[in-house]
């Protein structure tokens, strides 16, 4: 999160946009004053200052890709469809393992880089909480948690016992209090506050309730997740409705932000999801949800222009691709397991699947590239 003068910030809505999201793109300090600051002030002046909470996109799409193995190896095993294409009866359950270790490794990393930026430059976190769009970013770190716990190899329902519900509320509470925080300032400045401050990212919140009553049915605790399922779609729809009347203008987004818009497609999504497990299948609500997500996909899709600029150069938000592409394949993998007999269901669910599959593999690799040369160019 780059530091900007009050009058930088006053200039354009994407100079107040970028100081949260936005990341550096190259290394900032030249091979001379890293020589000569040192190593471990290189890394507090450099990459410490440039961090924020927008990295945990990055594990929060793998740790979705998990939940997306795990699902997609259960399904292969219980159903038996003729129809079913043979690439997902390869699938071994050891990708999901490797994927899940690969994930916390991930995560862990990402946290303690967090945590020491919350030691160095508590100002720049303060903003960052304060901040309209930053904010969101918050809630990711909890998510995948959430994530992982509920695909974790160890942590099983019969063997987890009261360390899983433990942990669970850990990663909860922090959700809880930045619901309040966030809807508390909806609720009591009203509409005009949601107007002015309302963008894409804040469908992190809203998925963030979704994910934490998925999971809390998961623990068998059918009636926290339908009041956390229930906080969390109120406030959609009331989000949903102020975002559609204000995309023509995308509310000061930032260009280099429009991957963002692709949160349009998880939140139905995780909804469609969240919704299934309360009720215990897929029923109508569920199928609604998403009917809504795949029109979302679609209309997204389908208008590669709004997303031209955003890719000319490769940016941490790209990573706000395969999450939700994730979360959508989820929900058709449900919608297929409901119409068993429809091979359209069966082989979206399998198109959806590989289509997140691919966008998170690429995404890998380009980061990968990305780190690799920001590291040699020092």
């Amino acid at each position: 999160m780059d530091a900007k003068s009050p009058t930088k910030q006053c200039n354009s809505n994407k100079a107040s946009i970028e100081i949260t999201i936005d990341h550096h793109d190259g290394p900032i300090s030249s091979n001379k004053k890293f020589k000569k600051v040192g190593l471990y002030d290189h890394f507090v002046s450099t990459i410490l200052a440039d961090f924020h909470a927008g990295y945990f996109r990055i594990s929060l799409a793998l740790c979705a890709q998990v939940l997306l193995w795990k699902t997609l190896v259960q399904f292969t095993k219980n159903t038996h469809n003729p129809h079913l294409h043979p690439t997902l009866l390869l699938l071994p359950s050891t990708v999901s393992t490797l994927l899940w270790s690969i994930s916390l490794v991930v995560l862990i990393s990402l946290s303690i880089v967090y945590a020491l930026r919350c030691f160095h430059h508590f100002d720049k976190v303060k903003a960052e909480f304060l901040h309209h769009v930053g904010v969101n970013y918050l809630f990711a770190p909890w998510v995948s948690c959430l994530f992982l716990l509920q695909t974790s190899p160890f942590l099983t329902v019969n063997n987890g016992g009261i360390i899983r519900h433990v942990i669970w509320w850990v990663f909860v509470l922090p959700i809880i209090v930045l619901d309040i925080k966030l809807y508390g300032q909806w609720f009591i400045k009203g509409k005009r506050f949601l107007a002015k401050e309302a963008n894409p990212a804040c469908q992190h919140s809203v998925i963030a309730n979704l994910v934490a009553a998925k999971s809390a049915v998961f623990m068998g605790w059918s009636e926290i997740g339908l009041c956390l399922f229930s906080l969390g779609m109120a406030h959609y729809f009331v989000l949903f409705v102020t975002l559609y009347q204000r995309l023509p203008g995308r509310n000061g987004f930032s260009i280099m932000l429009t991957p963002v818009f692709f949160l349009f497609i998880g939140t139905p999504s995780m909804g469609s999801l969240a919704w299934s497990s309360i009720i215990g299948s897929f029923d109508v609500a569920s199928k609604m949800l998403f009917f809504l997500s795949m029109f979302l996909f679609l209309s997204l899709v389908s208008r590669p222009r709004l997303f031209q600029k955003s890719l000319k150069k490769f940016n941490i938000a790209w990573w706000a691709f395969p999450f939700p592409t994730t979360l959508l394949a989820l929900a058709s993998i449900g919608y297929a397991q409901q119409c068993k007999d429809s091979v359209v269901a069966q082989t979206l669910a399998l198109l959806l699947s590989i289509l997140s599959m691919v966008v998170s593999l690429a995404l890998m690799v380009f980061t990968t590239f990305k780190i690799n040369k920001l590291f040699l160019s020092t």
